[in-house]
């Protein structure tokens, strides 16, 4: 074995050749029924190459993050064994020092984190649960949407799509409109999701970290009626301690932690006992490498895991972790990433199985030619 300074070659060994990135603003709307379907998504494509495989990775964010890949990342990881992606990743982590790290730096460094471990068992020619080993036999979905500008109609439309046509027996809508200044909004808006999707599938609501630790505790209490399960971001994620108290004060499950971009940030979370099942999201936190450590620390702490977002990153690696809750099945995801992807997964049943077509890698094939149009950098 031959080493120049921390990168290293093996005889035979396949080194990483190019690292690219390319922005596209995706046309979602805002869902069924809505107005505004203007809307565009921008997700960040980084694909890594050795030889004949390339491997794909994503981030949803600012058009720039894909300089930031070119520019910055590329130069850490060419030349690497493309076995060694936590090594690729500490390298990553080192040439955004300089860069003063934040949202638009994770993002980047998630994307080509994922584009890694795709690549790698395309070179391997396994499927990536196969590769990191399985520990579930198949990934729970909720059905994600009802943003709180949405009407009415759409939103029962959206609901019904979830649990009447695919089955999906949990799903959540948003609530904390006007950052918690139209509670009755809210509350009303529960009570018709409860009423369209009947008595049995859990109902979760995300409120973005719209209200104060006391306004939570009440708007909880009053839709304990409708059987809300989950209280996604109750408070801001900035502050574990308030999530704690409204954790202590509430029946529903408190959650949090999509926001994170750090092990450390969701290993704060964990150890305040701030959540009762961490939330992680693959594309924001540090790619497959950190959201595989995240696991570890919220199993740790006694908690589960939950992928936020961009399912099709996700389902792989939540497959191989024994603490895995769910995935969120996000409505505007979910679009980007069919327009974006040929053999995206089918969540009917409620359930993903990710490894179903024995693709190699994360089983999709950028739609190139189709989604050239949708290009912006």
């Amino acid at each position: 074995m031959r080493t120049t300074g921390d990168m290293r070659w093996q005889p035979g060994a396949v080194s990483v050749e190019r690292l690219d990135a390319v922005a596209y603003a995706i046309p979602t709307g805002d869902g069924p029924g809505a107005e505004g379907h203007g809307k565009a998504t921008t997700v960040i494509v980084v694909e890594a190459s050795a030889g004949k495989a390339t491997g794909i990775g994503w981030t949803y964010g600012p058009a720039a993050a894909a300089r930031v890949v070119t520019g910055l990342l590329a130069p850490a990881v060419t030349g690497r064994c493309v076995n060694d992606v936590p090594a690729a990743h500490l390298a990553m982590g080192r040439a955004l020092r300089e860069a003063g790290g934040g949202g638009l730096a994770a993002g980047a460094l998630s994307a080509a984190d994922i584009a890694l471990w795709d690549l790698k068992a395309r070179v391997a020619g396994l499927p990536l649960t196969a590769l990191l080993g399985a520990a579930v036999p198949g990934v729970p979905v909720y059905g994600s949407g009802g943003p709180v500008h949405q009407g009415q109609a759409g939103m029962e439309r959206e609901l019904r799509g979830w649990v009447e046509e695919r089955s999906i027996p949990r799903v959540k809508i948003e609530i904390g409109e006007s950052a918690g200044r139209a509670p009755q909004r809210d509350l009303d808006r529960v009570h018709v999701a409860r009423e369209v999707i009947g008595p049995v599938p859990e109902l979760y609501v995300d409120a973005g970290g719209g209200y104060s630790v006391k306004q939570a505790v009440r708007i909880a209490e009053a839709f304990a009626d409708d059987g809300v399960s989950w209280f996604e971001q109750p408070v801001p994620a900035a502050h574990p301690m308030a999530l704690r108290q409204v954790r202590d004060a509430v029946t529903a499950e408190v959650t949090a932690g999509g926001d994170g971009r750090d092990l450390a940030c969701l290993a704060r979370m964990a150890q305040a006992g701030a959540v009762d099942c961490l939330q992680a999201d693959v594309t924001r936190c540090g790619g497959i490498t950190v959201w595989l450590r995240a696991a570890a620390v919220a199993e740790a702490h006694g908690l589960e895991i939950s992928g936020r977002g961009a399912p099709h990153a996700h389902a792989h690696a939540a497959a191989s972790v024994p603490n895995l809750r769910h995935v969120e099945w996000r409505r505007d995801h979910v679009v980007a990433e069919t327009a974006l992807f040929d053999g995206v997964l089918d969540p009917q049943g409620g359930t993903l199985d990710p490894a179903a077509s024995g693709e190699p890698g994360l089983g999709l094939a950028l739609r190139r030619e189709h989604v050239r149009r949708c290009r912006v950098a």
